[in-house]
C-alpha cells in the first residue's frame, strides 16, 4: 500500500494560475487610479484587447480541451494522470498559461494602461519560479523519459512552434500507448 496521499501527488505550484494572473491585473487597476498612462486612442486599445481576449480564450479552452480528452486533471493541484501531447501542446508544453498571459494582456488593453506591461514582468517571473519549474520537475519525476522527450521537442510558454513537430508527433503517440 503506498504512503503516497493524493494530496501529495501534486507540483505544489504557488497558486492556480488564474488567481496570480487575476492578482496581478488588480495591481494593475489600482495603478491605473493612481495614475492612468494610457498605451493607444482608447478605440484602437479596445478593439485590439478584444482580439487578444478572444485568442487567449479560444487557446485555453482548446488546451482544456486537450487535456479533458486525455483524461488529466486541468487544475495544478491535482495529480496529473497523463502527458497531454495533442491540440495545443503540439506547438507549446503550457498552452494554458500562454492563453492567460493574452488574455492578461487584452485586458490590459481594453484597460488601455502601460501598467499591465510593467507589471507583466514580474508575473511572468512568478510564473516560471512558482509554477512552471515546479511543474516541469513533477512531470519529469513522475514520467520520466516520456514526459523528456516530449518536453524536449515543443515549446515552452512562449517558445511556440508553428509547426507541428513531426518527431514529437511520433514521441506523443509512443508515450500514450505506454500510458494505455
Amino acid at each position: 500500500m503506498s504512503t503516497t496521499l493524493a494530496h501529495d501527488d501534486n507540483p505544489g505550484v504557488l497558486a492556480r494560475p488564474p488567481f496570480i494572473y487575476g492578482g496581478a491585473f488588480l495591481v494593475v487597476l489600482v495603478l491605473r487610479w493612481f495614475r492612468p498612462m494610457p498605451i493607444l486612442t482608447q478605440p484602437v486599445a479596445l478593439w485590439a484587447g478584444f482580439a487578444l481576449l478572444a485568442l487567449g480564450i479560444g487557446i485555453a479552452l482548446w488546451g482544456r480541451k486537450a487535456m479533458r480528452a486525455a483524461g488529466t486533471n486541468i487544475d495544478p493541484m491535482l495529480p496529473t494522470t497523463a502527458i497531454v501531447a495533442s491540440g495545443p501542446f503540439r506547438f507549446s508544453r503550457n498552452p494554458l498559461y500562454l492563453g492567460l498571459t493574452l488574455v492578461y494582456l487584452g485586458l490590459t488593453l481594453v484597460a488601455n494602461t502601460w501598467w499591465g506591461i510593467v507589471v507583466l514582468i514580474p508575473l511572468l517571473f512568478i510564473m516560471h519560479r512558482g509554477v512552471v519549474l515546479r511543474e516541469e520537475r513533477y512531470l519529469e519525476g513522475k514520467f520520466g523519459e516520456s514526459y523528456r522527450s516530449i518536453g524536449a521537442l515543443c515549446g515552452g510558454i512562449f517558445d511556440i512552434q508553428l509547426k507541428p513537430n513531426a518527431e514529437a508527433q511520433r514521441s506523443a503517440e509512443i508515450a500514450e500507448r505506454k500510458q494505455k
